[in-house]
């Protein structure tokens, strides 16, 4: 059976401390940033996601669980690849223990790589057909990862052709105050366009005026180069 000590082993012996700097600019994770406090390895992602591989079997839930309280970035990530490849197998008990334990720890997915890597894999697809209310919740919280892991998690929905929520919840973000949530509302609603353009342009219509600049830019970011002029230039 394999145990956190096997996994961080593994991690550990990848890292690399030229890389580790850069991940801690990229990340922010220096004074005043928004991942200040956090700790890098510098272990890329493919390499945690072999290592994810190696063990998403073998390591129990619970130990799953306590790896993503580490205060090592790639730990943390290495873990949420691991959730996900058992979410992807798990059956529906075990699938909602892993949603659970996602919102459970929402404050130690606190990077945008972090709740990527899972709000659309776990919590979108766990409330695909279940009471999505837990979003509006996320989505109020002072939080900036439960915001953004609100408006990430709908991808699964887009992919599904429903863009109610992704509406809702950018209506919701549209003024939201971190360039993060921003920067995820215009990529969904880039996603909603690649499916539907028309229902993209007629939620802009009312609102792309009211945008912070780069929710637009991100979301407009396929649009014909004279149509993203006419939005950006506040025709419309």
């Amino acid at each position: 059976m394999a145990t956190i000590d096997d996994v961080r082993h593994d991690l550990a012996s990848l890292a690399d401390p030229d890389r580790a700097e850069g991940v801690s600019r990229y990340l922010q994770m220096v004074p005043g940033g928004y991942g200040e406090g956090d700790r890098a390895i510098g272990v890329s992602v493919p390499e945690q996601r072999r290592v994810a591989g190696r063990y998403w079997r073998d390591l129990s839930l619970t130990d799953t669980a306590v790896l993503l309280t580490s205060g090592v970035h790639e730990e943390r990530l290495t873990s949420l690849l691991i959730l996900v490849r058992k979410f992807a197998k798990g059956g529906e008990a075990e699938r909602g223990e892993i949603f659970s334990i996602v919102l459970a720890n929402t404050d130690r997915i606190n990077n945008w790589d972090l709740v990527d890597s899972s709000a659309p894999y776990i919590v979108g697809p766990w409330l695909s057909d279940k009471d999505r209310s837990v979003l509006d919740r996320l989505a109020e919280s002072s939080l900036v990862w439960d915001r953004r892991i609100a408006i990430m998690a709908t991808l699964a929905f887009i992919r599904a052709g429903d863009f109610h929520w992704t509406f809702r919840l950018s209506d919701r973000l549209l003024r939201d105050p971190h360039d993060l949530v921003h920067k995820a509302v215009g990529w969904m609603l880039r996603e909603v366009g690649n499916r539907d353009r028309a229902a993209e342009e007629e939620f802009l219509a009312r609102r792309y005026r009211a945008m912070p600049r780069v929710m637009l830019r991100y979301a407009i970011e396929k649009f014909e180069p004279q149509r993203r002029r006419e939005y950006l230039s506040g025709l419309g």
